[in-house]
């Protein structure tokens, strides 16, 4: 049976949600449990309520809408994503993913059709981790990866503690998280990447994910006037710095796989006629091999070791996130890619450079992720653009997948 989707309220909904903190300069900041997410999370709760979805809410505010099966003893099939934001953020990020999986219930309401598996749209508190660490919080604690209590407590970057702000705002709910464990998982994404847009694909099938490990390193050495003292005789926080940024770069670029970026990067005094004492920066390492990730660890871990010694200056190292690369399941893969090559759109199977939930709900479920293209590559920032085709496209993929899984 042929099944529509309602595409003009998806797209339209997209907007909406999008002009929800909306920044002057065009983009919107919905960071996790600010004012913002709430008036976000307020309006797709309304969008439940318009479906007779029955709406549940976990302790640490993920929410989840569901359409009831004909069969109680089946496990759910989960579809989700997240609708918080980095700071100035494009549109698409997770909304799309969240969204869609509305429309695909609500097009199955406006055929009359009662799945035998019910079917939940998740969306997961703090992916985006701006606010609060870790990112993914909400599906890490989800999948048991984290314990609650531990985040509840998490200080902010703005100070406040995370279980306060989720009480404020209304989302601190009385679910235990985990406590549906899904038949599979589903998320549907922008690619946040430029392959798809490269090589003219209309649908990313996402075999797996990369490994990702975060670290903030900090040097300090002698701060000491950069006119008097002679480079034989500094301790300098700042050329350790660059020596570390330069090797880790070389030592990425002969990997073939591994990705390696100083994100940031802070001198103290921070003074032009004054050698730095310290230098805090962040170094993110990525590679859907986890053998080759953690010989990429051990690499910065001696390198760290021999710059200490050159400069004469200490160096420490603090690991901030450490997530495994996932490979999603088989099955679920193929049957994306089976009915990709159904509908007659064109695809290509690929890695996922960036985290997801997908990689957290992996651990309890069977699970998978379908991309779209991305203009010029670009996400995380107010020109992220897709295509209403290239999204109609990866809407009606994901119907067709959840029909075949559900029914």
């Amino acid at each position: 049976m042929t099944i529509a989707l309602d595409t003009a309220t998806l797209l339209a909904q997209l907007t909406q949600l999008g002009i929800i903190g909306h920044d002057v300069g065009g983009g919107r900041t919905r960071l996790a449990f600010s004012d913002a997410d709430k008036q976000g999370r307020d309006q797709l709760f309304a969008w439940m309520q318009e479906l007779s979805l029955d709406i549940k809410i976990d302790y640490i505010g993920n929410i989840f809408g569901t359409l009831a099966g004909s069969d109680p003893a089946l496990a759910p099939l989960m579809i989700g994503s997240h609708i918080d934001t980095v700071i100035n953020a494009g549109m698409y990020d997770g909304c799309y993913g969240v969204l869609a999986g509305l429309a695909v219930l609500r097009a199955l309401r406006q055929a009359g059709i009662v799945p035998r598996r019910s079917i939940v749209v998740a969306a997961f508190s703090n992916e985006e981790g701006v606010r609060y660490q870790p990112d993914m919080m909400g599906s890490l604690v989800y999948a048991g990866g984290i314990d609650v209590a531990q985040v509840l407590d998490v200080i902010g970057t703005d100070g406040t503690r995370l279980g306060a702000e989720l009480r404020r705002i209304g989302y601190a709910g009385d679910l235990p998280p985990g406590a549906m464990v899904p038949h599979a998982y589903l998320e549907l994404h922008i690619e946040q990447g430029p392959l798809l847009e490269a090589h003219a694909t209309q649908i990313g099938v996402v075999a797996d994910l990369q490994g990702i490990s975060w670290q903030q390193i900090t040097i300090t050495g002698v701060a000491n006037h950069a006119g008097t003292t002679p480079l034989a005789m500094r301790h300098d926080a700042g050329w350790a710095a660059a020596e570390l940024i330069t090797q880790v770069r070389r030592m990425a670029l002969a990997s073939g796989s591994t990705l390696a970026t100083v994100g940031s990067i802070q001198f103290s005094p921070n003074a032009i006629n004054v050698i730095p004492q310290t230098a805090i920066l962040t170094l993110d390492m990525r590679d859907p091999d986890d053998q080759k990730l953690s010989a990429a660890e051990a690499h910065v871990a001696a390198l760290l070791q021999t710059i200490a010694a050159q400069e004469g200056v200490t160096i420490r190292s603090q690991q901030l996130v450490r997530f495994p690369a996932v490979h999603f399941d088989d099955a679920l893969v193929a049957e994306i890619a089976q009915t990709t090559a159904a509908l007659g759109f064109s695809q290509r199977q690929m890695t996922s450079g960036a985290g997801h939930d997908a990689q957290m709900l992996a651990r309890i479920a069977p699970a998978a992720m379908i991309f779209v293209p991305s203009q010029a590559g670009i996400s995380h920032n107010p020109a992220e653009y897709t295509s209403d085709a290239d999204l109609i496209a990866g809407a009606t993929v994901l119907l067709a997948v959840v029909q075949r899984l559900s029914m």
